[in-house]
């Protein structure tokens, strides 16, 4: 079945898929409105060095790098993407979903402290109490060390939480399903109702190959008997002997020859001409 075949039987079974793609539109719009707009808001942070270690830096944190900071950047997301962190975010009053990793491509300690939600508002306050959290959490570690004051890490908001932005993405995907689904079961659809369609129409004879060239009787008699009647009869000559009728030769054709006159009187001769004479008058 090719495309132009396709067409056809959707163009002939158009009752069947006008219903389904009146469904598929229905079913797409109530995905988009079931699956809500979510809002997704970002902040970054960054760990820097002790006041003790940057000493040699004129109290520079940033010129003094050490790879141990990327650990304990790494430790610390782990630790804020537990249960025990969510629990503390949400008796803090934050909602939604919350994600700590550190930053892709980054040449330092960064972190990406993530927020994720339904309501805009509530995304961005959300954010801000994971930021400060994730401060407190850190110096929370430190102190159960029994680190010194000047001796411990530090953390830093390099971008601060930003507006929620729309993530369209997952429910455009939903839609984009509910519609090549809904469109799907319209053509099959159609095409079973063609199918059934097709299988009730009874099957119409074949022709005969070949048909026969003998010529029928127009009238009811035999073909033969039709065959002898178109043959030419046959002719009868004249014998110039004795006068009597003969059978021609085979392969001549048949001539009717006319019986010879009677020879006639002087007297009717005679009438005839004064006969016709007085009609030439």
């Amino acid at each position: 079945m090719d495309l132009a075949e396709i067409f056809r039987v959707m163009r002939r079974r158009w009752y069947v898929l006008l219903p389904g793609l009146l469904l598929t539109a229905g079913l797409t719009v109530a995905v988009a409105l079931v699956v809500p707009v979510t809002y997704q808001s970002q902040s970054t942070v960054v760990l820097l060095n002790s006041q003790k270690a940057t000493v040699a830096y004129d109290g520079n944190p940033f010129l003094s790098t050490q790879t141990s900071l990327t650990g304990m950047a790494d430790g610390l997301a782990r630790n804020l993407n537990s249960d025990v962190s969510v629990r503390e975010l949400k008796s803090r009053g934050a909602t939604g979903t919350f994600e700590a990793k550190l930053a892709d491509n980054a040449q330092g300690p960064l972190m990406w402290l993530t927020v994720t939600g339904t309501d805009k508002a509530a995304v961005l306050a959300s954010d801000r109490i994971l930021t400060t959290y994730a401060k407190d959490r850190l110096e929370q570690f430190q102190q159960q060390q029994s680190v010194a004051p000047k001796a411990m890490i530090r953390m830093t908001t390099i971008v601060p939480p930003q507006n929620p932005v729309a993530q369209t993405k997952t429910r455009l995907e939903y839609m984009i399903m509910a519609g090549v689904l809904g469109l799907v079961l319209s053509l099959i659809a159609v095409f079973y109702v063609e199918a059934r369609r097709r299988s009730r129409v009874p099957a119409q004879p074949e022709e005969p190959a070949h048909q026969d060239t003998t010529p029928e009787s127009t009238a009811g008699e035999p073909a033969a008997e039709q065959t002898m009647a178109l043959r030419p009869p046959p002719s009868w000559s004249r014998s110039a002997e004795n006068g009597t009728a003969t059978e021609p030769r085979a392969g001549r054709p048949a001539v009717a020859v006319a019986p010879a006159a009677e020879p006639l009187d002087e007297e009717s001769t005679h009438g005839q001409r004064s006969h016709t004479g007085q009609r030439d008058l």
